[in-house]
């Protein structure tokens, strides 16, 4: 007997529905990790008519960057810390450690403040209104919160940067392979789910040196903060261009025309690592296609108001 209450297919059609209205919204990321996410959070700050950034969760990583997953959750927290303040943003009741390990099994959570914040939010939602979880690394957090409550399924709608494409022969992503047991609650719990895929999707989110140098440097500390978190994430840049990943995520949100999806049956995810696919199981939504374009215009637009003070923070996220 499954342990997730049931959620009706047409419940959660209609939580999938493009959101309509500002969306009430937690970021849940790896934030030292890579460079992206930095691009993300502050995505998600310069657009308050379409996001309430109410809490930023720092989410555990391990690679070369870090000495093992709390490391990497202690590092992101950090980076949070650095861009909030840049933004002159307090982190108290704002920001939160997450996990300092994935689920040990699939059933088992990792407690954290972030994954406590997260169920004391969701279950303040009204009825009629969802709060979007959009995480841009491991779902520890996510994953830890759905298994410490699992009522907060009827509350939030979970969007995700992991895997690949479902028609790429693999799933084997960064953010997937990090907590496989965590990737398996999203898609078996049923929760409304917003899946973005990395390769064959995000990919299509490519900038260079020279257009971050023209759009984005000089944009205030923030701008400069994040032209130099770019420059310096390669010794050459000649002739190449780098994915800012997790600015999908975030623009399902924030610009919501410019990512195409569509309504899936939710895939297994094999020990291969690989999608599976069965049409008895419960509907998601998936992205197929990005407009890059209209991505990183809007972006560039946002923080170019940001910087000449024709852009202000939400209430919500100057609190």
């Amino acid at each position: 007997m499954s342990r997730y209450p049931k959620v009706e297919e047409a419940f959660r059609l209609e939580r999938l529905a493009a959101p309509q209205g500002r969306a009430r919204m937690v970021l849940d990321t790896d934030t030292f990790n890579e460079i992206d996410d930095q691009f993300a959070l502050a995505y998600a700050l310069l657009s308050p008519e379409k996001v309430s950034l109410e809490a930023v969760y720092a989410a555990p990583f391990f690679n070369e960057l870090s000495s093992g997953p709390k490391d990497g959750m202690e590092k992101s927290y950090e980076e949070i810390e650095r861009i909030l303040s840049r933004f002159g943003l307090p982190t108290d009741g704002y920001a939160f450690r997450g996990s300092e390990r994935y689920l040990p099994g699939a059933e088992e959570p990792v407690d954290s403040p972030a994954a406590r914040d997260l169920v004391a939010r969701a279950q303040a939602m009204p009825d009629d209104e969802p709060l979007y979880v959009v995480a841009i690394g491991a779902v520890t957090n996510v994953a830890s919160a759905i298994l410490l409550e699992p009522s907060i399924l009827r509350k939030i709608v979970v969007v995700w940067l992991g895997g690949h494409a479902l028609h790429w022969p693999d799933a084997n992503e960064f953010n997937l392979q990090q907590d496989v047991h965590a990737v398996r609650v999203l898609l078996d719990s049923g929760v409304p789910f917003v899946l973005v895929p990395c390769m064959g999707v995000a990919s299509q989110l490519l900038t260079t040196l020279p257009e971050v140098n023209e759009r984005v440097r000089g944009r205030g500390a923030i701008g400069d903060f994040l032209a130099e978190r770019y420059e310096s994430c390669s010794d050459d840049h000649f002739g190449r261009s780098r994915v800012i990943w997790d600015l999908s995520a975030v623009a399902f949100l924030a610009q919501p025309q410019a990512v195409w999806s569509h309504i899936v049956h939710s895939p297994l995810l094999t020990d291969n690592v690989t999608w599976s696919f069965n049409s008895s199981r419960h509907l998601i939504r998936s992205a197929y296609f990005i407009d890059r374009d209209a991505v990183f215009r809007d972006f560039y637009a946002k923080l170019d108001d940001y910087a000449a003070g024709q852009r202000t923070l939400s209430a919500v996220q100057r609190a």
